[in-house]
């Protein structure tokens, strides 16, 4: 059966569509007739006909009460008649999918293969991956982001702190060619003498008697990138060859005055987000073993214990998910410096309990894959990847007793004085 073809329509035509043997609503900038849906509309008729939404645009009130992928099943998608011209229907769940793709079909393979050969990764530069890292702000202007699925001035995302915390001329200088794939850097704090404890990080800074330089002395550990990174002396430490993890020597290296002090919490959310990634993906895993395994002449997923697995799993994820997208959305939402003032113990606490969270769920995976689960090949290899090095990301940004602590103490800091009971 061939699809049928959509039309362009105004929104003004569409206003015309608003009486109940006539009704037609706007979703995502898409065009749906729902004349003959309303009386099957699950929730009763009487909802599609209240103010704001006959003829009316009812993104918001939709997305208030349905998840994106109703419109995609067919007894839904069959009801669009047309797009509002002018209007291409743009949401980060159709960014999602793109990123999705992106990494499931480039970034994905060709990490397994660096693992293997220990060789740098490429800059996926062509699609501005880097700079939309960085959140929203002027450096995405001229940049065409993900092939052009989303403009840059409508990239909902947080800036990050080091598109604030520099010098104009030193974010000139560096960004630009770091944007663009040309130039690698990375983050340079945990020591052989200091992780999580940055007040004891013994690296020092001397500013020269010009007051135009400093002159940077000491070592920095487990730096992930830094065999990649030029500017200073590196001597590779492996954990993961993709990671470029290396031990860097700064032996009064000299550099330009300009940067500044930025904080962590962009980091640390970075990392719940795949963190919770992660989760999703062993849970998808699990579900499609237990459905085709079968033990004692039983699907798996017929067996009580490992349901009891699958639901621990999921309702961990879910409860992570929407931590995850209610800090997401109050970043989107204030500047920098009240993210700064008020968002750090959230993250803190968050990110210690994704990381808890994930190796809980990595064990239970293990658990229902059996034998496989811990086999480097075949159908549990995802998951003995994951089993294994899991653990690390408990490390990353804090370890997770530190990033506990620091979350209670925000909010005793924001604690009245003469609280009582």
């Amino acid at each position: 059966m061939a699809s049928k073809e959509l039309r362009t329509i105004s929104r003004e035509e569409v206003a015309q569509h608003n009486k109940e043997g006539d009704l037609w609503v706007v979703i995502d900038s898409k065009v749906y007739d729902l004349t003959r849906f309303r009386n099957l509309h699950p929730g009763g008729s009487s909802v599609l006909m209240e103010e704001g939404v006959p003829g009316q645009d009812a993104t918001e009130v939709f997305f208030s009460l349905h998840r994106y992928e109703v419109l995609e099943r067919p007894q839904y998608k069959r009801l669009q008649v047309g797009v509002v011209q002018g209007e291409e229907p743009r949401n980060h769940r159709q960014f999602q999918q793109a990123i999705r793709v992106f990494m499931d079909e480039i970034v994905y393979p060709d990490a397994q293969a660096r693992e293997l050969d220990g060789k740098r990764p490429p800059n996926p530069s062509e699609i501005e991956l880097h700079a939309m890292r960085m959140g929203p702000g002027k450096h995405l202007q001229g940049r065409t982001l993900m092939g052009g699925l989303v403009k840059p001035e409508e990239f909902d995302y947080f800036t990050s702190s080091s598109s604030r915390r520099s010098s104009r001329a030193l974010k000139a200088k560096v960004l630009p060619e770091v944007l663009g794939g040309k130039k690698f850097i990375c983050l340079a704090i945990s020591e052989a003498f200091a992780g999580s404890d940055v007040f004891g990080l013994q690296t020092t800074a001397t500013k020269t008697e010009d007051g135009k330089h400093w002159i940077i002395t000491g070592t920095k550990k487990w730096i992930t990138n830094g065999i990649f990174t030029v500017g200073c002396k590196t001597e590779v430490h492996v954990y993961s060859p993709t990671a470029g993890t290396a031990y860097v020597i700064f032996d009064n290296v000299k550099v330009p005055e300009g940067g500044g002090i930025f904080q962590l919490q962009h980091e640390r959310w970075v990392m719940c987000c795949t963190s919770t990634r992660g989760q999703r993906s062993i849970v998808e895993e699990c579900m499609k073993w237990a459905n085709q395994r079968k033990a004692f002449g039983k699907p798996l997923n017929s067996l009580a214990v490992v349901r009891s697995k699958l639901a621990a799993m999921i309702a961990r994820t879910e409860s992570l998910q929407n931590w995850l997208e209610n800090i997401t959305y109050q970043m989107c939402n204030m500047s920098y410096r009240e993210q700064a003032n008020k968002l750090a113990g959230p993250i803190a606490f968050l990110k210690m309990t994704s990381t808890r969270s994930a190796q809980e769920t990595a064990t239970d995976a293990v658990q229902i894959f059996g034998g496989r689960g811990i086999t480097q090949t075949g159908m549990g290899r995802h998951i003995e990847h994951y089993h294994r090095t899991v653990p690390f990301d408990a490390l990353l940004g804090g370890a997770e007793d530190v990033l506990a602590d620091l979350g209670v103490r925000q909010a005793m800091r924001n604690m009245p004085k003469d609280a009582r009971l």
